[in-house]
């Protein structure tokens, strides 16, 4: 685990992010629930009261206007007044009846103390037979034709009933109040405060005549003694007064509202934004213009705060329609209100009055709370990211830091009777050093295992390499002198020390090999091979960067075949070997370029002819420079391996080879292993009968090692290092993802 981490240091602080937004993001989900529950009980709560109160203060007006109606004195003179208006033609007369009804017990002056402008009564003729109570009146006049409907209704069903804010226009209006009433209106303080002023601030006088004043009413029937409605008394309510002043007192916030519409989705009541709708232009910008039962709630399209132009003929805003439709809900999805704002509402129809409430707050209020604890979520998970990162670059470096300790330490410490003196190279499963045995004065290779890569599979896999190997004594197979740990548990195994370089580089630095001498690195490979495989051993990992090149004890272009870390038994007593496989459940390890098809698709059907495929791959890419196949995928190079046939060398850089020499190699990598040779032998001898085999001569080969020291050559434009490459490094491979 440590050594993984060790490579993987990342996923730390990466897994940490990750737990933290999963946290975050579950926190979120129920924040964002808790809070729209409390929106929603909020926006139920604030309409439950204005409705609530809009019925009781209703029901009062109800109260009042029966009381009044039932008070025996006035009762008397009603019915006698709204008989008189049956029997009599003389106007006089009728006014007379009218005056002495409203005089009595100074009748007038109580309807206006309970707030009331002005009052009539209404025949079932639908004439005003009596009206303002403090003089003459225009008598016979009919109700407006709007109203005609609610009082037909009125006297058929002799129940009370509350007539909704309506508006008469100036002249109208003019013609329905008495004489005096058109000169002053002081004496109705809660009608005459509702006006605007004049241009000189005067409040007495009636606005010019185009101008329209808003009204309300409740209407209570007039029996006789035998039950029958004769008429009514109509008391005149202002609703900028009562109606709207009741459904402003619980509002939510800066943004929230309460307000009233009819069937028609026509505001009864005065909106909070009456200032912002003169601004967008849905209102006049005049002193005594206002929204009730003057603007239609109707969607503008767009947020016109921002700047968007109103859509006069757009739908009805949602909770209207939907009110309007007989649904009382609640909605916390922004929707956009008349000032194309996103807002939350609740709304209810009132059937029995025939209107309905809304009430709406601001989106922006609404969410506020949540918006405030996601930024500051946001700004903390990004410290953590921060802090998360700063520790990775701390691990990363305190990594580095140890590791160049470790190689310090190496440096200046003797293992056994080695002595470190240089860094070889490093690979995933170790390192190598150059060392100089202390008594024999013999320079070494070195290969050691590090603590921090010392987990049981890598012991086991590092104690088998070894093993292996001391059992190989073939000349063209790397001699192993000695292996150990030392008391801190450094693993290491001692080699002999290789001067030269290995296949890979070879291409990379001088390009494509001669044929004679491919013929004979392949060869000593075969030699090397050959010997493992009567053992019952495979090699299982041949490849440029596993193949060294050296000269030395007088015998240049000496091969020396490295690594048997991946070697395996095969054949029928295989199982029975104790061999440790090291396959996981799900794959093996081996290189992609060079691994043969059966090897990919049923790794316990590989044997010695596995390995004369990687041979065959590796004489193809040291003639050619190249790999026989080019991919950036592992899985569709080992399908390519599985179905394709590469190109013959002269076919892929347009230069003739030996055909015989070309035709073994195509053989050797052929799909079928029984059409490829059946022995390393065999192969070397295949090998050995081409006709460029007798041309790399000892002089030859001594003539290249003479000019390669004195000259070292540049890397060939062209040639790919796999030392480097992804796909020459050994990998596992998923067995469930393995082409069939």
């Amino acid at each position: 685990m440590r050594a993984f981490l060790g490579k993987h240091i990342w996923i730390v602080p990466l897994l940490t992010a990750l737990v933290v937004a999963g946290v975050g993001w579950w926190a979120d989900g129920q924040l964002r629930r808790v809070v729209q529950q409390e929106i929603r009980n909020d926006l139920e709560s604030t309409l439950q009261a204005n409705v609530t109160a809009l019925e009781i203060w209703m029901t009062n007006q109800k109260r009042i206007a029966a009381a009044l109606a039932d008070e025996p004195r006035f009762k008397t003179l009603a019915l006698e007044l709204l008989d008189t208006q049956r029997s009599l033609t003389n106007r006089a007369a009728a006014n007379e009846a009218s005056r002495q009804l409203l005089m009595t017990e100074k009748f007038g002056e109580r309807i206006r103390t309970l707030g009331y402008p002005f009052a009539q009564i209404v025949n079932t003729n639908l004439l005003i037979v009596s009206e303002n109570i403090r003089g003459r009146g225009r008598l016979g006049t009919p109700v407006p034709e709007t109203l005609a409907p609610l009082y037909r209704e009125l006297f058929e069903k002799g129940e009370p009933l509350i007539i909704t804010p309506f508006k008469l226009p100036r002249p109208e209006l003019a013609r329905r109040l008495p004489q005096r009433f058109g000169q002053r209106l002081r004496p109705f303080p809660g009608f005459t405060n509702s006006l605007p002023p004049d241009a000189t601030g005067n409040r007495d006088q009636l606005p010019p005549a185009n101008r329209t004043q808003s009204f309300m009413q409740v209407a209570v029937p007039l029996k006789d003694g035998g039950g029958v409605t004769c008429g009514a008394l109509v008391l005149i309510i202002n609703p900028d007064a009562e109606f709207t002043r009741i459904l402003s007192v619980a509002r939510t916030g800066d943004s929230g509202e309460t307000f009233a519409f009819d069937a028609e989705g026509v505001m009864l009541s005065e909106s909070r934004f009456d200032q912002q709708l003169k601004e967008f232009k849905l209102l006049e910008d005049k002193p005594d213009a206002t929204s009730a039962l003057t603007l239609r709630l109707r969607d503008p399209g767009g947020d016109l705060s921002q700047g968007h132009l109103a859509d006069t003929n757009g739908p009805l805003i949602l909770m209207v329609e939907r009110a309007i439709s007989g649904d009382s809900d609640v909605e916390i999805k922004p929707f956009r209100d008349y000032r194309g704002v996103p807002v939350v509402g609740a709304w209810r129809w009132l059937g029995g009055y025939g209107f309905g409430v809304g009430t709406k707050l601001d989106e922006s209020e609404a969410f506020h709370t949540l918006r405030m604890v996601r930024s500051v979520f946001l700004v903390l998970f990004l410290l953590l990211l921060l802090a998360a990162l700063v520790i990775l670059l701390f691990s990363y470096s305190q990594v580095l830091w140890r590791r160049r300790v470790t190689e310090a330490e190496l440096k200046a410490r003797q293992l056994g009777q080695y002595r470190l003196t240089e860094k070889i190279s490093e690979g995933g499963m170790g390192s190598v050093y150059k060392a100089r045995h202390t008594l024999l004065r013999r320079e070494t290779a070195l290969k050691l295992l590090p603590p921090h890569k010392a987990e049981p599979y890598a012991i086991q896999r590092f104690e088998q390499e070894v093993q292996l190997t001391c059992t190989l004594a073939h000349p063209n197979t790397i001699q192993v002198f000695d292996y150990g740990h030392t008391p801190d548990g450094i693993f290491y195994y001692a080699m002999e020390f290789l001067d030269g370089l290995n296949l890979g580089d070879l291409v990379v630095r001088y390009g494509p090999q001669p044929e004679e001498r491919v013929i004979h690195i392949l060869r000593q490979v075969c030699g090397s091979l050959g010997e493992a495989h009567g053992l019952g051993l495979i090699h299982r990992d041949i490849k440029p960067a596993n193949v060294f090149l050296t000269d030395r004890g007088g015998v240049p272009d000496n091969v020396k075949v490295l690594d048997f870390g991946l070697v395996r038994r095969f054949g029928p007593n295989a199982s029975d070997a104790n061999l440790p496989e090291f396959v996981s459940e799900d794959g093996i390890v081996g290189t992609p370029n060079f691994i043969a098809p059966e090897a990919i698709q049923n790794p316990d059907q590989a044997d010695v002819r596995s390995d004369l495929y990687s041979v065959g791959v590796l004489a193809y890419y040291l003639l050619t420079g190249e790999f026989i196949f080019e991919s950036d995928s592992i899985s569709e190079l080992c399908h390519h391996h599985i179905n394709d046939t590469p190109d013959t060398p002269s076919e892929r850089t347009g230069k003739p080879f030996d055909p015989q020499l070309e035709a073994l190699v195509m053989r050797c990598l052929a799909k079928v292993p029984a059409t490829r040779p059946q022995s390393a032998a065999e192969l070397s001898e295949a090998l050995a009968q081409c006709a460029a085999a007798a041309r790399w001569t000892p002089g030859c080969r001594a003539a290249w090692w003479t000019a390669h020291r004195q000259a070292p050559a540049q890397p060939t434009t062209g040639a790919q290092p796999p030392a480097s490459s992804e796909m020459q490094k050994t990998v596992k491979i998923d067995f469930d993802e393995r082409t069939p």
